[in-house]
């Protein structure tokens, strides 16, 4: 079954690495009571393996600067130990790739091993960033010490 991705069709997807993805879990981000935004993780067969391509779509509730979204990445970084103050340049390369968003918008990133990730939004890319980086950005979701632990359970489907 082909399901349509705000920011990137799975075609796109598939031709950036991620064949035949579906969907492995999705969850809902929220502040204070109020919505973020909601995740959805896809992979090939639904399966999510990190050393193999996937895809994590984040689909935004509320309006939020570029720069606001760089350093919530950065802070989430942080305390997953990424080695920020020697990679100055990960500030440039993310903000590059994360523009402001309005609700409604999303923002899909695809990861390959090795490669890095590719970033889309309103049916654009909006750039790359290299592999070292992007580990850590898509820990900020998935990997174990993630400050949203039930996110990330949604996300894994073991919610």
């Amino acid at each position: 079954m082909m399901v349509a991705l705000q920011g990137a069709s799975l075609a796109e997807l598939a031709l950036q690495g991620v064949p035949n993805a579906e969907l492995v879990g999705r969850g809902q981000f929220s502040r204070f009571g109020f919505s973020v935004y909601e995740a959805r993780l896809f992979a090939p067969q639904g399966r999510y393996v990190p050393e193999r391509p996937f895809a994590l779509s984040l689909t935004y509730s509320r309006s939020i600067a570029g720069e606001r979204l760089v350093q919530a990445s950065f802070d989430e970084m942080q305390k997953l130990q990424a080695p920020l103050a020697e990679r100055k340049d990960w500030r440039v390369d993310l903000e590059r790739v994360l523009p402001d968003v309005v609700p409604g918008d999303s923002i899909t990133a695809v990861y390959q091993p090795g490669h890095g990730a590719v970033f889309f939004h309103r049916d654009r890319q909006t750039g790359r960033i290299n592999d070292d980086l992007a580990k850590y950005f898509f820990g900020i979701w998935l990997d174990p010490r993630t400050s949203e632990p039930s996110l990330r359970q949604a996300l894994l489907g073991t919610q």
